[in-house]
């Protein structure tokens, strides 16, 4: 298979070329999500055979500095030991049981004890699992219909939600799904995200009628988009004014911008927190929680109902209890922010000094290097950016060893497996890459 790194002529990648041909004869687009897929960057993905710390190996024998993490959750890096031995220790009991088990209960005390706005939590395994139960718990509680959502902004695969939904949604182009019925999207009302004229306007158009404002706090699915000044405040005090539910979707941000995630970190407090990723430590494990009075409505305390087979699955508990633990006791939130800055800055110089008009954007360690020459505050912003340039920056980066997400519309993770080296070699890579990237 040819390279589309033209400028690194030795970098291919035949095996996973032959493996992603074997793939697409009996998987759909040769992967098992889309945000696997390389549509935004054309060509096709390596293929991984193992990973360690901070780094990717492939099986054509390529090592990459990686950027995403599992597109978030190793925020310790791959392969921590602890982790591996908690989960090894779990797996000698049993891989599934069926029936409660003492460690779901830690794991829900520890993540009350880190949350804020979380006095009681239920497990589910997909951050789709828990965003869904999330907005059920919102309308059940409410008695109202209609959620309001921020275009670009992901929840996974729901139908409702899947309407200008960000992250692999926006890459492919199809942001409202062939089968989710006009129905199943009636009662979703957009808006932009960071605009709060617009909501004071849907909610003077729908007094007593919205059952939650849903959003990720910061936008990691259209790219890393913070929020502007005072505007989680302001959707604070209009849903609290209305009897709306404020949900926010800290699937990507919770346990990582802080142990408490973005609502500790801008000390606003939601009324329901979906979150995922993290707390499973790197398995398939997601939750949703809110206060005892909203969480006791939840089934068979109370009428709304949800349930999953392999909820609170031990060995997913014991991987996530153990990287909450060890964010804990070991705080690493100072090192990720101080690399993470430390890698903003580099690539901004290093776009700079190759006079590509660029903004790079950062919540602690979740950024994201917009090829746009104006900040992006939106959906709309985000979607000025120069999508082809990113695409041959990507490959020129692939070929240089570092692993970046495969769409302009993705936020970069770094972790605390990263060391300043890589920060440095990554930045290195970054000067080299755009200039052949514009050549």
């Amino acid at each position: 298979m040819a390279s589309f790194a033209r400028s690194v002529p030795l970098y291919t990648l035949n095996r996973s070329h032959e493996a992603f041909l074997r793939a697409g004869r009996v998987i759909p687009g040769g992967v098992n999500s889309p945000a696997r897929a390389f549509g935004a960057v054309g060509g096709e993905p390596p293929f991984m055979s193992h990973a360690e710390g901070a780094y990717l190996y492939d099986i054509d024998g390529h090592k990459y500095i990686d950027y995403i993490g599992s597109w978030g959750p190793m925020i310790l890096g791959h392969g921590r030991s602890e982790v591996k031995s908690a989960v090894a220790s779990a797996l000698e009991t049993g891989t599934s049981f069926g029936a409660p088990t003492l460690r779901e209960v830690e794991i829900a005390e520890a993540v009350i004890g880190a949350v804020p706005s979380i006095e009681k939590v239920r497990f589910v395994s997909s951050g789709t699992e828990a965003s869904m139960s999330a907005v059920r718990v919102a309308r059940g509680v409410t008695g109202r219909d209609k959620i309001v959502k921020m275009a670009g902004h992901y929840h996974g695969h729901v139908d409702a939600l899947l309407v200008q939904a960000g992250s692999a949604a926006t890459t492919l182009g199809t942001p409202n799904s062939p089968g989710v019925t006009a129905g199943a999207a009636a009662d979703t009302i957009l808006c932009e995200f960071n605009d709060i004229a617009e909501i004071c306007e849907v909610f003077a158009r729908f007094p007593g009628q919205i059952a939650a404002v849903l959003l990720e706090p910061v936008a990691g699915n259209m790219g890393l988009v913070p929020p502007d000044p005072g505007y989680l405040e302001a959707l604070r005090e209009i849903t609290e004014k209305d009897g709306a539910i404020l949900l926010f979707d800290e699937v990507m941000t919770g346990f990582r911008l802080a142990l408490g995630g973005a609502q500790e970190l801008f000390g606003i407090t939601p009324d329901l927190t979906a979150l995922g990723k993290i707390v499973g430590g790197g398995l398939p494990a997601a939750a949703y929680g809110a206060s005892k009075r909203l969480m006791d409505f939840v089934s068979p305390a109370g009428p709304i109902y949800q349930a999953g087979t392999l909820s609170g699955n031990p060995l997913a508990m014991a991987a996530g209890l153990t990287t909450l633990n060890l964010l804990k006791t070991e705080n690493p939130y100072p090192k990720l922010d101080g690399l993470s800055s430390r890698l903003a800055e580099g690539l901004t110089r290093a776009m700079t000094d190759a006079g590509v008009p660029h903004v790079v954007q950062r919540v602690g360690s979740m950024l994201t290097l917009f090829f746009n020459a104006n900040p992006v505050h939106n959906y709309a912003d985000a979607k000025r950016s120069d999508t082809a340039l990113f695409g041959r920056f990507f490959w020129e980066m692939l070929a240089r060893g570092v692993y970046l997400p495969c769409s302009q519309y993705e936020a970069a993770f770094v972790s605390a497996a990263h060391t300043e080296d890589d920060i440095d070699q990554t930045i290195e890579a970054a000067g080299q890459a755009i200039r052949a990237a514009i050549a």
